[in-house]
């Protein structure tokens, strides 16, 4: 719970407290951004908690960008992302899952200093069965607010990221955002309409019993992720207890239980996609970000992601992110199998 447990702060007042401490002369353009982001996300999670009592759910009968089909909360969520940040003077850029271009929003010289990269309902397949789905959300500075790309603008690596954040609607709506001074946790209270402080710098376990990934994939893995996940199931990391598994489907609901709970979650690349499926911009840039302001680390399986030069908007990524002991281990892991793979080989066949 939140440190602070006998007053009420709004995730409004904890932002301006924020930038009173870390950034004294702040113009209060950043704390409006979020407000839009907040603003939406009520929207979106109103329709979410709603969506079998509507024409919502099911497929829109249409494919994005991706090639995904997309549903029509899918759309409703984008709608929703980019008016509540389109008319934000703050924001000059918007790109988004489901746009297979960045939108540039026309703005007077030298306003429009931020582009808001976002999935606007990540998992949202599963809403049909009721299944938890999220949105994710980074924020980054334009380097220079005048020029006419929106292209160049979002193709930033991770660790310059302003903010980011991710709002998973689940039993209970929540907010987890960091802007590089810690994470913070906030849950939406229905009966006042906003989001409330909940637990405040928020710390992943440096070590969990969990693990998280999609094992029907299994036998295409790559061979260090076959041997690290041998090495989780046999209890032969860290605090020597075996490790159960975890997957819900929806990258947010799964790394929320990651952060709140240690262990690690993996999505692989697989013979069919070798560059991984996760985007890189807007899905593991944010985790990757919100992983390690609380203690974590993120990885595409040979790199840290935040390090990651994007070459384009949609561009994807496999991603390993997780507590501190499970992440050195696969590191190690990794390490021994790039060096000797005939070896690590023979001892997974052991």
């Amino acid at each position: 719970m939140s440190q602070r447990q006998d007053i009420i702060v709004t995730v409004q007042q904890h932002i301006q407290e924020q930038q009173h401490l870390h950034a004294p002369k702040a113009t209060g353009e950043f704390s409006w951004l979020l407000s839009g982001i907040t603003l939406a996300t009520k929207m979106i999670q109103a329709k979410v908690r709603s969506a079998g009592l509507n024409d919502i759910v099911g497929s829109a009968g249409a494919t994005n960008v991706q090639g995904e089909t997309q549903q029509k909360l899918d759309i409703y969520a984008n709608k929703v992302l980019l008016h509540c940040l389109g008319v934000r003077d703050s924001v000059g850029i918007l790109a988004s899952e489901e746009n297979e271009d960045p939108v540039l929003l026309k703005r007077s010289p030298g306003v429009g200093k931020y582009a808001v990269v976002f999935d606007p309902l990540d998992g949202s397949s599963n809403i049909d069965v009721n299944v938890s789905v999220g949105t994710i959300f980074s924020v980054l500075r334009r380097h220079d607010p005048d020029i006419d790309s929106g292209h160049e603008e979002v193709l930033q690596p991770g660790h310059e990221q302003v903010a980011a954040g991710y709002v998973l609607y689940g039993a209970s709506t929540v907010l987890v955002y960091t802007a590089g001074n810690g994470v913070h946790l906030f849950t939406l209270d229905p009966s006042i309409g906003a989001f409330i402080l909940s637990q405040e710098n928020l710390r992943m376990p440096d070590q969990g019993i969990y693990y998280s990934v999609n094992e029907a994939y299994r036998d295409a893995f790559p061979e260090e992720y076959l041997r690290y996940l041998q090495l989780l199931r046999q209890g032969k990391i860290g605090h020597g207890k075996k490790y159960a598994s975890r997957y819900v489907g929806s990258l947010v609901a799964d790394f929320h239980r990651t952060l709140l709970k240690g262990g690690v979650f993996l999505y692989p690349p697989t013979a069919s996609h070798a560059q991984g499926k996760l985007r890189l911009l807007y899905e593991a840039n944010p985790i990757a970000f919100i992983a390690e302001q609380a203690g974590g680390m993120a990885t595409n399986g040979k790199e840290r992601i935040l390090d990651i030069v994007p070459k384009s908007v949609h561009q994807r990524t496999p991603l390993v992110v997780g507590g501190r002991t499970e992440m050195t281990e696969f590191e190690r892991v990794s390490g021994e199998v790039r060096k000797n793979p005939t070896q690590c080989a023979t001892a997974l066949a052991d």
